[in-house]
């Protein structure tokens, strides 16, 4: 019998009574492999299920072994632990190692901790990074903005004893809007993995696995289409951010993309032009006459690709395919 087949006679013979707490433990993915393997496995003697069941057993008493991940521990701690304190210490958890904040703020690599701190303010910057170790501490100088770097050094030379009130809120703060933030971005699932290798797949490649994955599991490929971002959903970005992407693409590859582009991603790129860019884009895109589809897949992925890029550093904010939730790469 395969895996799915024995744990479906184990949960057979268990019934309702004694695998209520099993099933309960499942999730969706799991339930419809048991479910499938349930409703074909016909007639299973009483000798085997008896076989299985003491080699289950004996197996068990053996290793002694359990596994325990993220889901597991949040689910049981949800049995006994209000939501609110769940998801705080889920997200503890989650968050890089260390027992406070300065500890966990040592762990987190100097660009993501300079590309948070750069939008506070320079006092709150020098109270941060006078808690960590210097080392530290100057590597996330060095990316900062340098007069920005300037002003946090001046600072922190001046820096008297900071009052504990103002270090609680400052803590508070940390752990809320940043240490939090921080572990939801590694709460990653193999659909949100997924995705991201969908999004590289020229639109051919991407179609064939898509209609074959829709075929064997429509859920799977309807979860996977919602975590996307394509070209098309450059129409969703703000006129602050086609600008911004705007000034960083080069313009003979814009004028492939958009000459395969629907008409809402070319009309919200030339509506964010000057009158006379926007008709000599459109002549650019005139006169390349026929563009094989390979080429403006790769000028399309090009700027999706640099709109993640933008988004990452903070310049701009990108949302999900299929959905209206903000999502920042």
């Amino acid at each position: 019998m395969t895996g799915p087949e024995r744990a479906a006679v184990l949960l057979l013979a268990l019934g309702e009574e004694h695998g209520a707490k099993v099933w309960a433990q499942l999730d969706d993915d799991e339930l419809r492999q048991l479910g499938v393997a349930m409703s074909t496995l016909g007639t299973v003697e009483a000798s085997t299920v008896e076989s299985m069941m003491v080699e289950f057993i004996t197996k068990l008493s053996h290793s002694g072994a359990v596994m325990g991940n993220y889901d597991a521990t949040e689910r049981l701690l949800r049995q006994f632990i209000p939501s609110e304190r769940v998801a705080n210490i889920m997200d503890e958890i989650r968050g890089p190692a260390g027992r406070n904040m300065w500890e966990k703020l040592s762990h987190v690599q100097e660009d993501v901790l300079a590309n948070y701190l750069k939008n506070e303010y320079p006092q709150t910057i020098a109270v941060v990074l006078s808690k960590l170790s210097t080392m530290h501490a100057g590597r996330v100088l060095t990316i900062l903005p340098e007069e920005v770097a300037i002003d946090v050094v001046t600072r922190m030379l001046k820096m008297d004893t900071v009052q504990k009130d103002v270090m609680d809120r400052l803590e508070q703060t940390l752990r809320t809007e940043f240490i939090s933030n921080l572990a939801r971005t590694r709460r990653r699932d193999a659909h949100e993995v997924m995705a991201e290798i969908f999004n590289s797949f020229d639109r051919q490649t991407e179609a064939r696995f898509m209609s074959s994955l829709e075929e064997l599991n429509k859920e799977a490929a309807e979860n996977i289409k919602k975590l996307m971002f394509t070209f098309d959903d450059l129409a969703k970005l703000d006129n602050g951010a086609i600008q911004t992407l705007m000034r960083q693409v080069d313009k003979e590859k814009l004028a492939v993309a958009l000459k395969g582009a629907n008409e809402s991603v070319r009309k919200i790129f030339l509506t964010n032009m000057s009158q006379r860019a926007g008709k000599m884009l459109t002549e650019d895109m005139e006169a390349l006459g026929p563009v094989r589809l390979k080429d403006v897949d790769d000028a399309q992925s090009s700027l999706v690709n640099m709109a993640k890029d933008l988004a990452a550093k903070g310049e701009i904010v990108i949302v999900k395919g299929g959905g209206d939730e903000e999502l920042v790469y």
